[in-house]
């Protein structure tokens, strides 16, 4: 189970999403809406938000992912109730919304649009909503037995639709370059050969980089929007482990061509082997005075043998 999670500012943008009838959707569940047809419904989201003009995008919209394993099992009924228990723990809670379940892709999924206004007038916090998103999906997950949806990896690219496809192919692409480049300049210029442009946000009046937008056929992406790891302080990261990786391994390599090598194998059998004649008298380089000297050496070792014995008398 995963989650998406947008704010906007036009609920009739949102209601005409959802239930477009090319999705085959279906309602499951709603609340404090008039629900006769799209009209009714945008109306009586943009009469509540009424009561909070502060706030720029009432319009809550979250999608909820299911893996396709679990679809025998999803009835619009046991979808509802995990929708609604979502939305419980994640404080969505005295507000209008309604639930709608689609069919236009393979995978079971479903969109919740409520009014960021409830019914007192007070905003619904957003704050940590993506983090406790993530938390409350895994949560729901293990207690439904669900099995985790799949990520970008296994989506059908060929299925996407503008500007979907686009943002796909940015995540693929950067996914294959990131890991590879060393600095910025590299991976700017990689990018532009297949057709991506890199922008850069700076702090107020400084030069201090802190955001990146890539734009390929026409389209533009903050990074964390094609995915999280793709923000610019995570690229950034990425880029200064490679660089670091990379000393590592040139410093390695250096290091392995000053030392010399062990001998290995046969060469080295041979060498310990020789030492060893040396001392026990094979190999070619034994010879006369060498055996001289090694007897001289077992005499004085007899002697003190011989005055060590005497000692303990």
């Amino acid at each position: 189970m995963m989650a998406k999670i947008v704010k906007e500012s036009d609920f009739k943008g949102v209601v005409d999403y959802i239930l477009d009838k090319n999705k085959n959707a279906q309602v499951v569940a709603y609340e404090g809406l008039f629900m006769e047809n799209r009209e009714t419904i945008a109306m009586s989201f943009n009469a509540q938000s009424g009561m909070n003009d502060r706030v720029a995008k009432p319009v809550g919209h979250i999608a909820l992912s299911f893996s396709k394993e679990d679809e025998p099992r999803l009835t619009n009924r046991a979808m509802a109730g995990i929708a609604l228990e979502y939305m419980e723990r994640m404080g969505i809670r005295n507000t209008q919304f309604f639930i709608a379940r689609h069919f236009d892709k393979e995978h079971p999924h479903m969109h919740i649009a409520f009014n960021r206004i409830d019914n007192n007038g007070n905003t619904i916090s957003d704050k940590h909503e993506r983090m406790r998103s993530t938390r409350i999906c895994k949560k729901l997950t293990l207690k439904y037995g669900l099995h985790m949806a799949n990520g970008k990896e296994n989506v059908k690219r060929n299925r996407l639709k503008e500007p979907d496809k686009t943002k796909y192919e940015l995540y693929d692409i950067l996914k294959a370059e990131v890991v590879r480049c060393g600095n910025w300049n590299i991976l700017v210029a990689n990018l532009k050969r297949q057709g991506v442009e890199v922008y850069f946000s700076h702090r107020e009046q400084t030069d201090e980089k802190q955001g990146v937008v890539f734009t390929k056929n026409g389209y533009r992406f903050n990074g964390s929007k094609v995915d999280r790891r793709f923000s610019y302080s995570k690229i950034d990261a990425a880029l200064r482990h490679n660089r670091h990786e990379e000393r590592m391994g040139m410093t390695a390599k250096a290091h392995e061509t000053a030392t010399p090598s062990v001998p290995s194998g046969t060469v080295q059998s041979e060498l310990f082997n020789g030492s060893l004649g040396l001392l026990n008298g094979g190999g070619s380089s034994y010879n006369a005075a060498d055996a001289e000297a090694n007897q001289e050496m077992a005499d004085i070792l007899r002697r003190k043998k011989k005055r060590k014995r005497g000692m303990r008398l």
